[in-house]
């Protein structure tokens, strides 16, 4: 029997809504389901595509017909000096609550959820913003440096471990973890809600049958995207040329008509689609040749720089 998601009214604060203007992003549950959310996937990080476009994690969504996989993918930021907080579930009460993630000057409490690539459970060791520009930390990103030429390399945010840990909620049977005193603050500064990409790259995620858990059971079929619109890959980081948006084969190529996902400002922007096309094609080059590379949760753990 499906269960259909309970949905509170300060959904109306906290889902995914679009907004091009700083506003205060209520924190606190928006949709509640009534089982655990699956284990995360262990996935390869597409190279980043364009310099100063941010990761934001892939995660379990929820509706219907249950758990469905919205894959991690790289996007713009809506304001230069903004930081992404993931969104993730948490276990009380008897259910498990959406905390729906934000843009925001500091990256916030996320549940504890290790979910790699920076985002080890606590802060962000994926990069940090000097000025206009943001500067990736290669140590845990792929970043095809042919392209972004902002890059640094600190080790220190690795915390090499042999335990993995998959669990996708915070709360009793998931990650035991509160919020710190530098979340607390930053869940208090002005937020931005999810971008009009982020919403649409989740809905279509929400059509796909091909990402719902109770098909894939818990190896979705597009674990990560280079950008929202662009290329799939499956959690080897294989592309995966003819995945569609409802679980069908779908002929249509979008890559070479979105010329439009560029980044905010001068921050290395690109102004013509076929200089676009030809980096996209050394970054999926690049990508095949850093399998070195791939997602290790259990390399998470970072810290907060």
């Amino acid at each position: 029997m499906k269960k259909a998601p309970i949905v509170f009214l300060c959904i109306a604060l906290f889902s995914f809504t679009t907004t091009g203007s700083f506003a205060q992003v209520g924190v606190g549950i928006s949709i509640s389901a009534n089982i655990a959310p699956p284990m995360l996937p262990v996935y390869t990080q597409p190279p980043c595509p364009y310099d100063g476009y941010l990761w934001t994690p892939g995660y379990w969504g929820y509706g219907d017909m249950g758990y469905y996989w919205v894959p991690g993918v790289w996007v713009r930021p809506p304001h230069m000096g903004y930081l992404w907080t993931p969104s993730y579930w948490g276990f009380a009460g008897g259910v498990y609550g959406w905390h729906a993630g934000y843009w925001g000057p500091h990256v916030g409490f996320y549940g504890g959820v290790n979910y790699g690539y920076g985002y080890g459970g606590v802060g962000f060791g994926g990069g940090m913003w000097r000025g206009n520009t943001f500067r990736y930390n290669t140590a845990v990103m792929n970043v095809n440096t042919t392209v972004v030429h902002n890059t640094y390399v600190d080790r220190t945010v690795i915390n090499n471990t042999t335990v993995i840990n998959r669990t996708s909620f915070n709360g009793r049977g998931g990650v035991e973890a509160s919020a710190r005193p530098e979340d607390e603050v930053a869940m208090r500064e002005n937020h931005i809600q999810a971008t009009s990409e982020q919403v649409n790259h989740q809905q279509t995620a929400s059509r796909n049958r091909n990402q719902f858990a109770s098909v894939n059971h818990g190896q979705p079929a597009t674990a990560a995207m280079n950008r929202v619109g662009g290329k799939r890959f499956n959690s080897r980081g294989v592309h995966q040329p003819n995945a569609s948006t409802d679980g069908h084969h779908n002929n249509s190529n979008r890559e070479n008509s979105n010329t439009a996902n560029q980044p905010h400002g001068g921050n290395g922007s690109l102004a013509h689609s076929q200089k676009h096309n030809q980096q996209e094609a050394h970054a999926q080059h690049q990508q095949h040749q850093h399998a070195q590379h791939p997602q290790q949760l259990e390399e998470g753990n970072e810290r907060h720089e």
